[in-house]
Parts: structure tokens; sequence; C-alpha cells
């Protein structure tokens, strides 16, 4: 049985024919009557009886429509505490980010939520390889999540909001011979030792391209993910890397060039299930992370 059912047998019983239920519900009184043997299918004594022209219900059938009000009711309450839930604006949100973009989200969107009545930020750091971003959805409502801008898109299973499409450059030591240039070339670059990410994440393709436009292979002298770690190992002379313009904070010892020749850069996205925005906290924080890429992009965070 299902409420739909329970409804008609409800309606039976107050209106007392199956047409005047038809007109009340607005379908066909075969409709209803097929609607009837389905439900009674489901129960082993008769819920109805003839009574001359007219269709009535049983002292069963009586008794599962009482009990059919109750359902009813019952549902009209769950629906009417889902419904708050989903309009509430305040509410936990939880969101997920690799390391530099929760660096520079993370601070801006605690700010812009820190007021009476938002959404609730739960925040969490995930380093994992570009293809796994997308499962992270289960356990998140937010996802921020980067992928190199020739990459293909993420899979249909989740929705993705661009946040940013952020260059990335050569970082060298400000005393660097390349610092002198306005901008490198993969040539340039080429023999010079370099720090890069571990397999399976987006920047490596990057330095794998560097190498195709210049005809040889790259000596890749360090494996360091958390850019923090790989700015302090360029400046004490590790060797070159590919850093983004906007997401990390600046060293006072380096200096980033933009690199020619080759498509350097990332999406930062928000991933999300689409059934996750149906509540208004969680887009009203998807509207904060929009309005912090901007911040970010027009230099107002004081990155770079």
């Amino acid at each position: 049985m299902d409420e739909r059912q329970l409804r008609i047998l409800r309606e039976l019983g107050e209106l007392g024919s199956v047409t005047a239920v038809a007109e009340a519900l607005l379908v066909t009184p075969s409709a209803i009557s097929q609607q009837l043997r389905l439900l009674q299918r489901s129960i082993p004594v008769p819920l109805t009886e003839r009574r001359g022209r007219r269709l009535v219900l049983t002292d069963a059938g009586q008794a599962l429509a009482g009990a059919a009000i109750e359902v009813e009711t019952a549902l009209a309450r769950a629906r009417h505490t889902v419904g708050e839930f989903l309009d509430r604006p305040e509410g936990e949100v939880s969101v997920a980010a690799f390391h530099s973009a929760g660096a520079t989200f993370f601070p801006l969107l605690l700010r812009a939520l820190g007021g009476p009545g938002a959404p609730v930020p739960r925040l969490a750091d995930e380093d994992v390889a570009q293809e796994d971003f997308p499962r992270l959805t289960r356990e998140y409502d937010l996802v921020l999540a980067h992928r190199l801008d020739h990459t293909p898109p993420w899979p249909d299973t989740v929705t993705a909001t661009t946040l940013l499409r952020e260059p990335l450059d050569v970082a060298m030591p400000a005393d660097h011979p390349l610092a002198a240039k306005r901008r490198v070339t993969p040539r340039d670059v080429a023999d010079q030792p370099w720090i890069t990410v571990h397999d399976g994440f987006p920047v490596l393709a990057t330095i794998e391209a560097i190498a195709a436009a210049a005809g040889r292979r790259l000596h890749l002298a360090h494996r360091i993910n958390e850019f923090a770690v790989v700015a302090e190992a360029v400046a004490a002379g590790g060797g070159l890397a590919l850093m983004p313009r906007w997401t990390v904070r600046p060293h006072p010892d380096l200096v980033l060039r933009p690199l020619s020749g080759v498509q350097a850069r990332r999406h930062i996205d928000a991933l999300y299930r689409p059934e996750r925005t149906a509540r208004a906290a969680v887009r009203t924080v998807l509207g904060e992370l929009r309005r912090a890429a901007q911040s970010v992009q027009n230099g107002e965070t004081g990155s770079t």
C-alpha cells in the first residue's frame, strides 16, 4: 500500500462513490478502481463491498481509512519538517578542500559566515588525486577540487561550479638568472632541476607538457605536494616549481614568472551532488565561495 491508495480509501469512505472520488482527485473513475484493486491485493480481508450501485467500505476498510488519516497527518508533518530544514538559512555545511584552496578560501568563508543566522561551516582538508575528488561528495556538502584547464571535465555524477581559472607560474629565487625575464619559455627552464607533485596530481601534467615543448626530459629533483613547503624548497635553491598565481601566500625570497608556450592554468571548482543544494544553507555557502573567488582574483585578500 502507498499514500495515494490510502487517500483514495479515505475519500471513498467520506464521499461514498468512486465517481465522486475521481472528481475530487481530478482523475478517471477507472484509475480510482485500479488503485483500490492494488490496495486490496495487500490486505487479506475485503475493504469494500457493493450495496446496490454503490461501493462502500467494510468494517476493515473503515478501520484502514481511519488509519489513513493518521498516515496523512504524519506525512504532512514530515514534509513540513523537511521543508523547514531545506529553507533554514542556518545549519551545518561541510566543506572539503585541497591544501592551497583551503588556505585561501577557509579564512574568507569563516569571516563571511561569522554572524548570527548564518550557516555554520565544518571544514576539512583533503589532499587527494584528481580522480578521487568526486567521491568526496558522498561525505561533504561541497568539495573544492582542482584540475588542469585541458583535462576532461568532472563526471556527470557531480555538479561543478568553477570558482577560479588560475594561472600556474614558474617560481624561482629572486636572485635566479631567469628572474630578469618577464616571461619564461619551456627551453629556458628545461635544464633546471624541478620540484613537483607526486604522481596523480594535476600539476604534473603541466610539467610533462613543458618537457614535451622543450624536447627533453626534465630533472625532477624533489616531489612535494604542499605549496608552502615547495616555496621554502625553491627559496633554498632546490629547483624551480610551478605555483598558483593567486592562492599561495607570496614568499619574500621568490618571484613568479608566467610561462609561454604551454597551457598552464588550473580550474578550482566546487563539486557537489545536486540534491545538496536543495538546502538554503548550502546555497548560501556556495554563494560566499563565489564572492571569495572574485576577491582572490581581484587581489583583495593580500595574495598575488
